[in-house]
């Protein structure tokens, strides 16, 4: 049914006159309800190829002059409608953005049917998207149209996952309700599989546990981790330390790449030797050897370096006192204090001379040079157990042996690493990479124990951890270390195992650790990579953030997908216009306008850009406003305040 004709055509715009019979903004037809003269509703007109123009209306207007132009059209209505062309329905009931062939002036506008609807939003039913027999679902039900009253919007679940996706919003506009609603719709259908999901969501508020805590499909296994804290229905959440590789290590540490990483990296090859020694096993006494040619050859370049004997001894005693206390410190090992008293015994001096001795028992002692050479020349495989009680131990022996050298600025120079390494052994907050309680073999068996990431995974389709609690330091470490392994392990997959089991990672709060022009802990943020690459492992991200202007541009750009809720601030609206190509400027007009729980989509998943009212999650989240009149006001049974 046609309500109008075009009057004037411009490339972003088309200007209609309506009909004089058309009095109001709705018409009803074979018994459908529809509204077509507010804002953000859709009309259609044709093209010469008989292609269909699906337009939005963005401005209606009312003119008092009527022209006998007009009404020889039967257009002397007095409204007008602007209208915005989206993109184009053909003759095969294909849709797709944009316009090829544009309608000419006076082409008759109509009213976007239920029909049009279904060919440009399709399926529209999630019954109707199984394929026959294999209960395959398709879509998932996000809300209903803000345009099309009462229409149902469905997100298709392929196009929606299969590619990165951000959600974006102020604080309170409904971000936290979206994802826990999409996740609720998937993990609660049915054919569910009990290995092909896996979600892990890094909860930065605290507020997803309410959500997931109940009726989910029966075969869904959803694990909830907090770090450092038990809560009830909580387990606590381990990172083991020795799995951080090198990197992740300076990172944390602050130390810089140049200098401080040759430093570093010996101090976790003498903790591993350290720990070798003191564990009793049949390496011991190799490891043993090492230790003595290592005080050996430390006392030597002592000597070496060294202008007087006076000078020389009193050196190497303080050298031999500090192993000594290195040695008690950790465990009493009787051969290693007896060969210390034995050196500390050639330390004579007589009228500041030691007359050789001490060099002459160096020479002598019973070292096996090959097997201490052998030992130096062994690494630390990364993920290889170690106690971390040895690494303040290795500093010392490392910072010991530096000095011997001449290098006596090493204590300086390293002074804020060790620092962090004092706040690594000794603060709280890094218990969860402390005490694990578990010796993991390697970064493929924590994987499948935490997340049950493997080729059998039946377990912990959604993983929520719980980091309220966490330092902001610690915090990027964490998601950071995590998101690295997980990558890592789908690297090693090949062929069609790539596509198999992919894995979704959803970062809550994510400018916090995904940050735009801004020095990472990490030289290299692994989300950024991950962005970039992820796909081809089937490992993808959906951030979330209330501050889209400090989000990474790479990671922010690499998605496909975009739920933008209302956001008010004009630098991250400019921010978001800058940075996805395919952004209009009157998206801002409508995310400015939506109210809490309102969302405008495009991307992938959606054929054109949709206003949306997403339906409320059930439980909802944990994130509701509080009501400060009720706390400060409301007297109810059992709360009425003393001397009120």
């Amino acid at each position: 049914m046609n309500v109008g004709k075009i009057v004037s055509v411009e490339y972003d715009k088309f200007r209609v006159k309506l009909f004089h019979t058309t009095k109001t903004s709705t018409i009803s037809l074979n018994g459908q309800i529809y509204y077509f003269g507010n804002i953000g509703s859709f009309l259609k007109t044709q093209n010469a190829t008989g292609d269909y123009i699906i337009c939005e209306v963005i401005a209606i207007l009312d003119h008092s002059t009527e022209s006998k132009m007009f009404s020889s059209y039967n257009l002397d209505s007095t409204r007008e409608l602007v209208i915005k062309p989206i993109g184009t329905l053909n003759k095969t009931h294909d849709f797709f953005m944009g316009v090829g062939i544009f309608p000419s002036i006076y082409s008759d506008v109509g009213i976007v049917t239920i029909e049009d609807i279904q060919y440009i939003l399709s399926p529209l039913s999630d019954e109707n998207n199984k394929i026959k027999n294999n209960g395959i679902h398709k879509n998932i039900e996000i809300g209903v149209s803000k345009n099309m009253i009462n229409y149902k919007i469905n997100l298709n679940i392929n196009k929606l996952f299969n590619i990165h996706t951000a959600v974006l919003g102020n604080s309170g506009s409904g971000k936290s309700n979206t994802i826990a609603h999409i996740l609720q719709q998937i993990f609660r259908k049915e054919h569910n599989h009990a290995y092909g999901a896996k979600t892990i969501l890094f909860d930065v508020n605290g507020e997803y546990h309410k959500a997931f805590s109940e009726k989910l499909n029966k075969d869904i296994v959803c694990n909830f981790y907090k770090p450092n804290i038990i809560e009830k229905d909580k387990e606590k959440f381990h990172l083991p330390y020795y799995l951080l590789n090198l990197d992740e290590w300076l990172a944390f540490l602050m130390a810089s790449e140049r200098t401080q990483k040759p430093f570093w990296d010996r101090v976790l090859q003498e903790c591993f030797k350290f720990y070798k020694i003191f564990q009793g096993d049949d390496s011991t006494e190799l490891y043993m050897n090492y230790f003595k040619w290592k005080i050996r050859n430390i006392l030597r370049n002592i000597i070496s370096k060294a202008e007087s004997d006076t000078t020389k001894i009193t050196a190497i005693q303080g050298v031999i006192v500090k192993c000594k206390d290195i040695i008690e410190e950790v465990s009493q090992n009787e051969d290693l204090s007896r060969f210390l008293n034995d050196v500390n015994g050639h330390c004579g001096i007589s009228y500041g001379n030691n007359d050789g001795q001490l060099s002459a028992y160096l020479t002598k002692i019973e070292i096996n040079e090959e097997n201490a050479l052998g030992v130096n020349s062994k690494r630390l495989i990364p993920g290889e157990y170690f106690d971390y009680r040895f690494l303040k131990t290795a500093v010392d022996i490392v910072l010991l042996e530096e000095e011997a050298r001449g290098n006596s600025r090493i204590r300086e120079f390293t002074s804020t690493m060790i620092s962090r390494l004092d706040y690594f052994l000794n603060n709280p907050d890094c218990d969860f990479m402390r005490n694990v309680g578990f010796e993991y073999k390697n970064e493929e068996e924590y994987l499948n124990e935490c997340f049950g990431i493997s080729i059998d995974n039946k377990k912990n389709q959604l993983v929520i951890i719980d980091s309220c609690e966490v330092g902001t330091d610690v915090l990027e470490l964490m998601t950071s270390v995590v998101s690295r392994m997980i990558f890592d392990y789908r690297k090693r997959k090949q062929g069609d195992d790539r596509r198999k089991q992919p894995i979704h990672l959803i970062l809550d709060e994510a400018h916090r650790y995904i940050k735009k022009d801004a020095e990472y802990i990490l030289k290299e943020n692994i989300f950024e990579r991950i962005a970039r690459e992820g796909r081809k492992f089937s490992l993808y991200l959906l951030i979330s953030s209330q501050r889209p202007s400090e989000l990474s541009s790479t990671v922010l750009s690499q998605c496909g997908n975009y739920i933008i809720h209302r956001i008010q601030n004009d630098l991250d609206m400019k921010y978001i216009y800058s940075v996805l190509p395919y952004y209009s400027e009157d998206y801002i007009t409508k995310i400015k306008q939506s109210v809490p729980g309102e969302a405008l989509i495009f991307g992938n998943c959606v054929p054109m850009p949709l206003q949306v009212k997403v339906h409320k999650a059930y439980p909802d989240p944990n994130s509701e406003n509080c009501d400060i009149s009720k706390e400060w006001f409301f007297i109810g049974i059992g709360r009425a305040h003393e001397g009120l």
